[in-house]
């Protein structure tokens, strides 16, 4: 017997997960039975809609680890951070020209001294960096509030390349040549940090981010009624408009970022320094600005992502838990994988939104499903969806 589990043990192994598959699946039509198809439809809806900004999250994870091998467990912080900024300069009246000024000097002194802070010595870069911090402040500032829009937008992408430099050039570069564990365990210690000053800049109260308003009445719109599949689907499924903005805002960035990261001259080099850093440099590309401009663009992702989650959900610290949820998509998808973050965001959105409906809480879809799919994928497949397998030869 002992003999024959040895032999068989992968087809055993196989045929338990098919097994187990099964029996999940008859437990959950089991539950859906007595549920009105509208209700399904309006859940799958939902579930996809969330998970678009989900995988948009899980972009910016995937970013970081395929260029440097860093976990970024600072993510979900770095979305509480850049939706604050935004709701910043989106809900004041007057901006402050100071504030606005300290901010842009701050980004573009980052910008010009990536490499070295001797960088600043040359003539070129000091007038670059005047000369940017002029054009962004005005930007931040310009108008009233009928460009609250620009303000916030530029605000925001001004302290998203802020704060992914400031953390790559602080507390990941030092950590060149140590183990990878320690530059992930520095994530969680950015990640507090993150948390600490959210609290003390911004307070613990939810903030209401009015971006997908009804511009003529100013309130939020109405939810979708899907009045034209009430026979078939024997009711009416609802869609909640804030989602499907927030879902077609998320796929813009996404495909944004895959046209910069293939059809650009930094996209190339970020490839190139994610497949092999040594080589990179040996062909001359600098890795060190590499690296700094993946972290910029990551937090610049976690920021929009920010903001559609805050848009859609309310501007609470409660968002940087959006990123725990999203690791399971991640892993899922892969993690040097870019599709595979969509993906694994739209079928965690998706397992979520039926969790939930199957037992009528919440808590179900957020805090024990997703994590239930972690384990599974751990398991099974812990390459991921479309993760490459990797062999070290010894």
């Amino acid at each position: 017997m002992t003999d024959f589990i040895h032999k068989n043990k992968r087809q055993l192994t196989w045929a338990l997960y098919a097994v187990t598959a099964l029996a999940l699946v008859l437990i959950i039509g089991d539950q859906l039975a007595g549920k009105k198809a509208a209700r399904i439809v309006q859940t799958l809806i939902s579930g996809v809609l969330v998970g678009g900004v989900y995988g948009l999250v899980a972009l910016g994870i995937v970013v970081i680890n395929k260029a440097s091998g860093v976990f970024n467990f600072a993510h979900g912080w770095m979305m509480v951070v850049g939706g604050m900024v935004f709701w910043s300069f989106f809900t004041v009246s007057e901006i402050s020209i100071i504030g606005a000024g300290l901010l842009s000097a701050a980004t573009m002194l980052m910008m010009m001294s990536t490499v070295s802070w001797r960088d600043l010595r040359a003539a070129r870069n000091i007038r670059i960096t005047v000369a940017g911090s002029v054009i962004l402040t005005l930007l931040m500032t310009v108008g009233g509030a009928e460009l609250r829009w620009l303000h916030a937008l530029t605000g925001t992408f001004a302290g998203a390349i802020l704060t992914g430099l400031a953390v790559e050039r602080f507390t990941i570069r030092p950590l060149i040549g140590q183990p990878l564990f320690t530059a992930v365990l520095m994530t969680l210690a950015v990640a507090e940090v993150l948390h600490g000053v959210t609290q003390i800049v911004w307070g613990t109260v939810e903030l209401n981010l009015p971006v997908f308003v009804d511009p003529q009445t100013n309130s939020r719109f109405k939810p979708i009624r899907l009045d034209a599949f009430k026979e078939a689907l024997d009711g009416i499924a609802i869609v909640r408009v804030e989602l499907v903005i927030a879902f077609a805002l998320a796929i813009v960035a996404f495909v944004g970022f895959l046209l910069f990261f293939r059809y650009t001259s930094v996209g190339l080099a970020m490839r190139a320094t994610s497949e092999d850093q040594q080589l990179a440099q040996s062909v001359g590309l600098r890795v060190r600005v590499i690296l700094a401009i993946t972290w910029a663009v990551a937090a610049f992702l976690a920021s929009i992502a920010g903001v559609l989650q805050g848009g859609a959900v309310g501007l609470s610290l409660n968002i940087s838990f959006v990123a725990l949820r999203v690791f399971p998509a991640v892993l899922l998808g892969g993690l040097e994988s870019i599709s595979g973050a969509l993906v694994g965001g739209i079928i965690i959105g998706i397992v979520e939104q039926f969790a939930t409906l199957i037992n009528s809480s919440e808590q179900m879809g957020t805090n024990l499903a997703p994590y239930v799919v972690l384990m599974v994928v751990l398991v099974i497949r812990p390459d991921g969806l479309f993760g490459e397998k990797r062999i070290e030869r010894i």
